[in-house]
């Protein structure tokens, strides 16, 4: 038993040698790549490639005909189908290791943020998918290392046609939120990162799959949607061209408040507060009622977020400006 064991141990040596030579030469290559993040994205590979080394050696070598003599082709099959899930396994590492490297690339090449949430989007469908074919693939060949399953794989493909159709008919949703997924990873109708309003539900899309998607909200519920629905249904996205937008604040006032001094003094107040970019702005009498008047502030933000903020800010100040210096525009019941 002396020399099977030594032969053990020598496969396992050298596949942690191996192992450990490749992530040296890739941690040497992202040392003088830094800009590259290939490199460092494929040392997650390493327990993997470790696997598929040692269950090749070892069915490249007599160690498993030696120590099972009698069971040996039970082992030999066990150690291909190992060899077989571990490369599975390896080139799903791979994929996501490249897709990383490329979308990292992508982000020092272009600064426009929206460019950015769509590729990340695509790539993380497309990463879904490759690893969903990969681990198909890789069942399938599991599968057909059994002699049952070539015996019957004649009458498995006559019978495709049947198969398929039940399939479709049973699966008619999951398929209808998988090419729906596609179809907004590639049309650009919603990204990640997107402010979307969805059945009066305002919310950040964090999350897209091949048959959901999630949504945070303003409290940090997540809403999880069918992906079909958005290709279905009409609905709001505040960022899909350009993130920035239109705040505004409705003001129910007295008839005698100087509408000039408050359009002054919310000029000077967007001057003093970062919440605005400097686009546009303006505040205009509205509507009349016979008690009051409707003034609207309006003024632009950079996204929702500073939107929303700068709203808050803005009715905070006006009516505390009003409050303070001029009393009597604020809305009153009058009894004589």
């Amino acid at each position: 038993m002396l020399w099977p064991l030594a032969s053990l141990l020598t496969a396992v040596l050298a596949t942690l040698l191996a192992g450990w030579l490749v992530d040296q030469i890739l941690q040497r290559l992202a040392t003088r790549h830094p800009d590259s993040p290939v490199w460092e994205s494929l040392r997650r590979c390493r327990i993997p490639l470790q696997l598929s080394l040692l269950t090749a050696i070892l069915l490249a070598s007599p160690f498993l005909r030696r120590v099972f003599p009698s069971q040996d082709g039970v082992v030999r099959h066990t150690a291909l189908l190992a060899l077989i899930a571990s490369l599975g396994w390896l080139t799903v590492r791979v994929l996501t290791a490249a897709l990383e490297a490329v979308f990292a690339r992508y982000q020092t090449v272009t600064e426009d943020a929206s460019r950015i949430q769509r590729v990340e989007t695509q790539l993380g469908l497309v990463r879904r998918v490759g690893s969903a074919v990969i681990w198909v693939v890789t069942v399938g060949a599991l599968l057909l290392t059994y002699d049952a399953m070539r015996t019957v794989g004649a009458s498995l493909l006559a019978s495709a046609g049947l198969i398929g159709i039940v399939a479709g008919i049973a699966a008619q949703s999951a398929l209808g939120n998988f090419f729906a997924g596609l179809q907004i990873a590639f049309s650009d109708t919603v990204r990640i990162g997107d402010t979307v309003v969805l059945e009066g539900q305002q919310g950040t899309v964090e999350e897209i799959t091949l048959s959901y998607l999630v949504l945070r909200l303003w409290d940090y519920r997540r809403l999880v949607v069918p992906v079909s629905y958005f290709v279905s249904k009409p609905f709001e996205n505040w960022t899909r061209r350009d993130p920035g937008l239109l705040a505004w604040v409705l003001l129910h006032l007295d008839h005698r408040t100087p509408i000039d001094a408050l359009r002054a003094e919310l000029e000077r107040f967007l001057a003093t507060t970062d919440l605005w970019d400097g686009q546009e702005w303006s505040l205009t009498v509205t509507d009349t009622t016979p008690s009051t008047i409707v003034v609207r502030a309006m003024m632009t933000a950079r996204d929702p977020d500073a939107a929303a903020t700068l709203k808050l800010a803005t009715r905070e100040h006006l009516l505390a400006h009003l409050g303070t210096h001029h009393p009597e525009s604020l809305p009153r019941i009058r009894t004589t």
